[in-house]
């Protein structure tokens, strides 16, 4: 029977990370899994042997067996793991189980396996190249949540809702202008998460103390074959100890997540179903109950919010290994993979969960539009506000507008009858005008300036991530 690699490594991750899928993207996941890691560690083996070569140090026939057979290579990564917890890096375990399958094919190839590196050349280059696929995953995740919100944002331009401010009403604002907030802060995101990216698609190579020792005068010649090889820059210097890239690199996806569980805390807040002004999309047993059978929880929600939350301490692990000791550190970079694997992951969960709410999301603008007028017309406040310090100068026009407020409150009427019944109003404020001023689109103010700001700021993050 003809085998489906691809197949065969969606199973290998549903075998390793089982449960946990609950709260990941599982393509990211993929990107992201042992095999991948390991498959990363084999590559950059191979583009040593071939760098080598190019300079004589190793020959030619043996540098092509050592990559065919990095190529074809398999591990037990349950096996190496044990290796590594006894030798204290991966690296050790795996050099010997890879130069064992080289030896079974030629014993004086497997002479030059890993020639002149070190374990954290291979480890770091390994995480390069990993977590760059996985980037351009979260990056994709990224633009479907982005154009799902501009979409949104277009569309409920002049719908308006009730701004909340310290979770109390407070104005009459567009839907579109709180989506454009949102598609802001991921565009910002999403350009700075690309930038932390390039960053650190760099190649790690310094060898036993970062100078490229063993391979004396031709070390840079090498390098540059090898940064080739492997479609990554070559940077100036080996960065054994030097791990702010990472720590930018972790800190943006961080803040990526976060923008995606900004919507979800907001949403989720709107969905409330004594607000009920927007639902997440329905389907067969989402968002359900194990006890309620009415309940319908914001489960997309949920599992941004889960990821945006869990992302913070990940990031703090980054920044307290920022100070390793002189050229390599002790207990720093050793598990760094697995850190950034976890917030990379927890990105691409919390953008594909939003992403797929925000694309089925349920608008419900009269309900937008009834908590508006329930609220005795008070929203209007600040415009009533500014309307009559026109005539009575500011200070009076607003200890005036609390007094009609309160009065509105007491005798539970709108703030409009009551500014009606109010002969020192009415003399300064016409009939007309009265009217406009609960007109929630006279209040709007540069709401629709700044959706289009919003709208060209993702149109420019769009660009230049598909430049890239």
């Amino acid at each position: 029977m003809e085998r489906d690699p691809a197949r065969q490594e969606r199973n290998g991750v549903l075998r390793l990370l089982s449960l946990e899928l609950t709260f990941a993207d599982e393509r990211c996941a993929e990107l992201l899994s042992d095999a991948r890691f390991l498959a990363a560690m084999a590559r950059f083996e191979a583009a040593l042997a071939r760098a080598s070569a190019t300079v004589g140090l190793v020959p030619l026939a043996d540098a092509e067996t050592i990559a065919r057979v990095c190529v074809g290579a398999s591990f037990d990564a349950a096996q190496l793991a044990r290796g590594a917890r006894h030798a204290g890096t991966l690296a050790i375990p795996f050099v010997k189980n890879l130069t064992g399958q080289v030896a079974a094919v030629s014993e004086e190839a497997a002479r030059y396996v890993h020639f002149g590196a070190t374990s954290q050349d291979v480890i770091d280059t390994a995480a390069v190249l990993c977590l760059r696929e996985a980037a351009g995953r979260v990056s994709a995740l990224s633009v479907r949540l982005g154009d799902a919100l501009a979409s949104l944002a277009r569309r409920h331009a002049r719908t308006p809702l009730a701004a909340r401010t310290l979770l109390q009403p407070a104005l009459p604002v567009p839907f579109g202008w709180k989506v454009a907030t949102w598609l802001s802060m991921l565009a910002h995101s999403h350009a700075h998460f690309r930038i932390a990216t390039a960053d650190i698609s760099q190649l790690q190579f310094g060898g036993a103390g970062g100078t490229l020792s063993a391979f004396g005068s031709r070390g840079t010649v090498i390098a540059a074959a090898l940064a080739s090889d492997l479609g990554v820059r070559m940077p100036a210097i080996s960065w054994h100890s030097a791990r702010d890239g990472f720590a930018r690199f972790g800190s943006a996806a961080a803040i990526l997540g976060g923008a995606a569980g900004r919507i979800a805390r907001d949403i989720s807040l709107l969905m409330q179903p004594e607000v009920a002004e927007a639902a997440e999309p329905t389907s067969a047993g989402r968002g359900g109950s194990s006890s309620l059978p009415h309940k319908r929880n914001p489960a997309g929600c949920l599992l941004a919010l889960e990821a945006a939350q869990r992302a913070p301490g990940l990031v703090a692990t980054l920044l307290a290994l920022l100070t390793p000791e002189h050229e390599r550190g002790l207990g720093q970079w050793q598990s760094q993979w697995f850190t950034l694997r976890d917030l990379v992951g927890a990105a691409a969960s919390a953008l594909s969960a939003i992403a797929e709410v925000m694309e089925g999301l349920q608008v419900n603008a009269e309900m937008m539009l009834s908590n508006l007028e329930r609220s005795y017309g008070l929203l209007y406040s600040e415009a009533v506000s500014v309307r009559l310090a026109a005539k009575l100068g500011k200070s009076a026009a607003h200890s005036l507008t609390e007094k009609l407020c309160e009065r509105a409150l007491h005798e539970r009427k709108s703030l409009r009858e009551i500014m009606r019944d109010d002969t020192e109003v009415m003399r300064v404020v016409s009939e007309q005008e009265l009217a406009g001023l609960f007109q929630p689109e006279n209040g709007f103010g540069s709401a629709a300036a700044m959706i289009e700001g919003a709208l060209g700021e993702w149109s420019t993050a769009r660009a230049a991530s598909a430049a890239t």
